[in-house]
């Protein structure tokens, strides 16, 4: 390859990276937005507040299916230069037509309360197509070495939407449904659009796999990656969702909350890209397990924190070690998944991090937050969890470097 091609290789892998890195933070931002306005519209269409969680749980529940399917379908259609896109595009305009009509479906009040319910249905099982299919495109076309920086770029764009959210929040709170929904839709629907740009850019110069090469069954090791990354993932949402808060409570007023939660997106986004460099050398697993025992070790100082500048920092540091789980997470998919099941196994990550937040919001739902004897539990199980599934992965990334393929797998480039 010439230094010119070589450049241009390097411009379209950037550009690449920047539009999933815009793509997760809309889609993001999106999902915030429904969760500020759901409990709202939900009374209007005379939901019980109570719940509402068991609407956010179905939505993690079809979550966890629709994204490894998604996934699938991903590695069907990439082969064929552009239908990836065409795809990804006519169902997230079926998303975006879902999406804007809750607001408008819930101002008709209890009467339509199936429609409204209907309609998060469809919303969520068509908005796994922006999660593991636009990620496959960087197993399928980028060469490897690119990929750890690419996906550190393309897990930007949803560390910025954690920082924002709860700004966002207190922002849209006050404001009508109606408008914040038909301006996140409207801007998810062009940004999606733009996939079959990206897509014949990245395909331009390298040849797609070819559409009879099926993709081989997946084995012991992808299996033990994925019930890491639900350890991992649970360990996130309990830490991050259902800790965090009353922790920094300890030491600082509610109002300081929406400046203090955003410490933990802060060390996320910056530790990613340093990291992704090790990715590229050592592996994805590696970096997997190496950030779990020391995320874990962040989390227990976060528990035992004497003084908000400790507990800061330690947030801090749990939330660097997260953003290079994800993002060693999403290479080492595409690292597995490179015999024509990258999509499958990139959805299989993203169905893990829903089990986990529907796992979460299943002991939210059962109020063990507010359990004495369960206190303990809840604190020191995100400990466990990253401390065992780091170790676990350590072993495997071991195991795998001993075979003569075992790099590829262990690597996310």
């Amino acid at each position: 390859m010439t230094n010119l091609e070589h450049s241009a290789d390097a411009g379209t892998g950037r550009r690449t990276g920047l539009y999933l890195a815009a793509l997760q933070l809309v889609f993001t931002l999106g999902w915030t937005t429904y969760v500020v306005y759901l409990p709202k519209l939900a009374a209007e269409v005379g939901i019980a507040p109570s719940a509402v969680i068991l609407i956010l749980m179905l939505d993690q529940a079809i979550f966890t299916i629709a994204d490894t399917a998604m996934g699938v379908a991903a590695d069907k259609l990439a082969p064929f230069v552009g239908r990836l896109g065409l795809f990804v595009g006519l169902v997230t305009a079926i998303s975006c037509a879902a999406f804007v009509a809750l607001p408008f479906v819930a101002g008709a009040g209890a009467a339509a309360q199936v429609w409204f319910i209907a309609l998060i249905v469809v919303w969520s099982v068509t908005s796994s197509a922006l999660r593991a299919p636009p990620l496959t495109l960087l197993g399928k076309y980028r060469a490897k070495p690119q990929v750890p920086f690419l996906a550190a770029l393309a897990m930007l764009g949803y560390g910025v939407a954690g920082a924002v959210s709860p700004y966002l929040g207190v922002v849209l709170r006050e404001h009508d449904a109606r408008l914040p929904f038909v301006i996140s839709s409207v801007v998810l629907l062009l940004t999606a659009l733009g996939l079959s740009r990206i897509e014949h850019d990245v395909a331009r110069d390298v040849a797609p796999p070819k559409p009879d090469a099926a993709a081989k069954p997946l084995g012991l090791v992808p299996i033990a990656f994925i019930v890491a990354m639900v350890a991992l993932a649970l360990g996130y949402q309990l830490h991050f969702a259902v800790n965090s808060a009353p922790s920094y409570l300890r030491f600082a007023a509610p109002g300081e909350l929406q400046w203090l939660m955003p410490v933990f997106w802060i060390g996320f986004n910056i530790a990613m890209f340093p990291a992704s460099l090790v990715v590229k050398h050592r592996g994805g697993l590696i970096v997997m397990g190496a950030a779990g025992l020391l995320g874990a070790i962040a989390i227990a100082a976060a528990e035992l924190a004497g003084s908000l500048n400790t507990l800061i920092a330690a947030q801090f540091l749990a939330g660097a070690a997260w953003g290079c789980m994800l993002m060693s997470a999403i290479s080492a998919a595409l690292a597995i998944g490179s015999t024509g099941a990258e999509g499958k196994v990139t959805g299989l990550v993203f169905s893990a991090l829903a089990l986990g937040t529907f796992a979460r919001m299943a002991a939210v739902a059962g109020g063990l937050q507010k359990m004495p004897e369960y206190a303990p539990l809840l604190h020191w199980t995100p400990v466990a969890c990253w401390s065992v599934a780091g170790a676990g992965l350590l072993v495997i990334a071991a195991a795998r470097l001993q075979g003569p393929s075992g790099l590829k797998a262990s690597a996310g480039g």
